[in-house]
């Protein structure tokens, strides 16, 4: 059988059937505020207001999904907080939105003050690199919910972010010609552990040396990098007419910008952890349709940009490239083969 995301447990295409009927329900509340007024809804990065004095206020919410079952399989928890705020600050500045405040949501099976203080302690570093204060959160103890004899436990988080109208990038303004720069990660980030614990666990134990890599829970443990400090100061200095943060279904997420073509053809060897999980038995169109493949984050732009966004990113020590281009064929292509 073919080793797919949807044969791990997850079937993007379903929750997408999901999310597009889960938002024809929650756009019925879009009028019932007297002081705000929607100016993006649900399908975006971000979900946009606007408030009293012209600004507009964006918020997302986001979780490290079953990352955190491999922080419990190595009994290592000062991680995965770094990765809920980077999934939820790196949504939310592809938007344009500048990230003001978050608050953290932990649910638990049990009380546990150590492994709290060093969930927290991930959150405040991810804060602090991110540039944004947590103001609040809850933490749940539900035993009867979160099930098992250890320390069981979720993560998530939600940013609120403000702009202009100005400031705003939601994509429109993509046009043929424009490149496609691609700022490095640093591993998975926080998506596709389902179907990398089935193929990877099913062949290696969590703590096994893996040659050139490391020990392997170690390396999936590795956290999101979080790119918003460059991206303002890109925002902030050049031409952009779209960002996308490549997290679950991979670069088929750049369709979220616009429905048009997304030519990529000087993609980046993929690093070691990506090339041990195709190793495994899953296809290179999964992979991209699964995976960041070694480029966590994208921005578009018109061509005499590209010197100074790769200039910017470098200034934040994150490497970047120009990985492709905007062509008029729809869809998303991986060396001329269409993905989506």
């Amino acid at each position: 059988m073919e080793i797919t995301y949807k044969s791990a447990g997850v079937d993007v295409s379903k929750i997408k059937q999901s999310q597009v009927a889960i938002g024809k329900l929650i756009s019925s509340t879009h009028g019932l505020s007297k002081i705000v007024k929607i100016a993006q809804g649900a399908g975006h990065y971000a979900g946009i207001v606007k408030i009293p004095g012209g600004n507009l206020l964006a918020t997302h919410t986001d979780g490290v999904g079953t990352k955190v079952m491999i922080a419990n399989m190595m009994k290592k928890y000062d991680t995965v907080g770094i990765d809920c705020v980077a999934m939820n600050v790196n949504d939310i500045i592809c938007v344009g939105a500048t990230p003001i405040s978050f608050v953290d949501y932990i649910a638990a099976n049990k009380n546990d003050e150590k492994i709290f203080k060093k969930i927290v302690g991930g959150l405040v570093n991810g804060s602090k690199k991110a540039g944004v204060p947590i103001v609040g959160g809850e933490t749940a103890i539900m035993p009867d919910l979160i099930t098992g004899k250890g320390f069981g436990f979720d993560l998530v988080g939600m940013v609120v972010g403000i702009l202009s109208k100005k400031q705003m990038v939601l994509g429109n303004s993509i046009k043929s010609g424009d490149v496609i720069i691609g700022a490095k990660s640093t591993g998975l980030h926080s998506n596709g552990y389902s179907l990398a614990r089935k193929v990877l666990l099913s062949k290696y134990s969590i703590k096994e040396k893996i040659k050139g890599m490391g020990v392997l829970g170690n390396v999936l443990l590795s956290p999101t990098e979080i790119y918003v400090k460059p991206v303002l100061e890109i925002l902030d200095k050049c031409k952009i007419n779209g960002l996308a943060h490549i997290t679950g279904g991979g670069f088929t997420k750049l369709l979220r910008l616009k429905k048009t073509g997304f030519n990529l053809d000087s993609m980046p060897t993929p690093p070691s952890i990506f090339e041990l999980i195709q190793e495994c038995g899953v296809k290179t169109d999964e992979m991209y349709k699964t995976y960041n493949m070694g480029i966590g984050f994208c921005v578009v732009a018109p061509k005499d940009q590209v010197t100074q966004i790769k200039s910017i990113f470098r200034k934040y020590k994150i490497q970047s490239q120009e990985i492709g281009n905007i062509i008029n064929k729809k869809g998303v292509f991986i060396n001329s083969k269409r993905i989506a």
